[in-house]
């Protein structure tokens, strides 16, 4: 049985997706603050978080940035704020969707299954391409001689380009395909991932592989 930790200091909404979640067969924890919310991390072993941002004390930003620093468990966002800076800042923090309030069940329930479909065991595939290989079943990224560490974001972003070498991916199909919704509007939230793999894939001087095509997107090339 799959656990989520929900965290969120509204009791009712606590209830609800507890309720709702146990409903659908998920085991459910619930915290009501940022440290109770590190404490159960701490304690079990989670499958999600579904963290709300704004909460008193340590805020859901500060709790996704230190989850990320233990672990790479998938984190689904939930604030009244629905800005693109909200939205980038909360994606930045290492969470890897996010919903806004009031939402529906079932756009949350929909966004569970698919953060979690991301971690389930695949069939072995090795995608390579120059000295960069990505084993899609441990999801071990190497380039050269060197491991690479990736957050789940970095990861579904590098294993897209990977599956399209030498063709150019606009923006609109990255958004679609990683985040699953539009942003509304501008944001720079692609290049701050891509800025992210770049960094960890041009360590010590090696080549750049992933080039920034102007006014379409992007192209994983030598």
């Amino acid at each position: 049985m799959q656990r989520i930790l929900v965290v969120d200091d509204d009791p009712e909404i606590l209830s609800l997706l507890k309720r709702g979640l146990s409903y659908e067969g998920y085991a459910v924890e619930t915290a009501s603050n940022g440290n109770e919310a590190l404490a159960r991390a701490r304690e079990k072993e989670l499958d999600l978080v579904i963290l709300d941002v704004m909460m008193p004390g340590m805020d859901g930003i500060e709790v996704s940035k230190r989850l990320r620093q233990g672990g790479d468990v998938p984190i689904l966002m939930l604030t009244a704020k629905g800005t693109v800076a909200d939205r980038v800042a909360g994606l930045n923090s290492g969470a890897d969707d996010y919903l806004v309030k009031p939402f529906a069940f079932d756009e949350l329930l929909a966004r569970v299954r698919a953060l979690l479909r991301r971690r389930q065991p695949r069939e072995q595939e090795v995608l390579r391409f120059a000295d960069l290989a990505l084993d899609t079943a441990s999801h071990e990224v190497r380039r050269g001689d060197d491991s690479i560490q990736l957050t789940p974001q970095e990861y579904d972003l590098l294993e897209l380009f990977l599956r399209h070498p030498r063709q150019v991916l606009k923006r609109d199909l990255i958004y679609d395909r990683i985040w699953g919704y539009d942003f509304e509007g501008e944001s720079n939230v692609i290049e701050v991932y891509v800025r992210y793999l770049r960094a960890k894939l041009e360590a010590s001087g090696k080549p750049r592989l992933i080039h920034t095509v102007r006014g379409f997107g992007y192209v994983l090339k030598e």
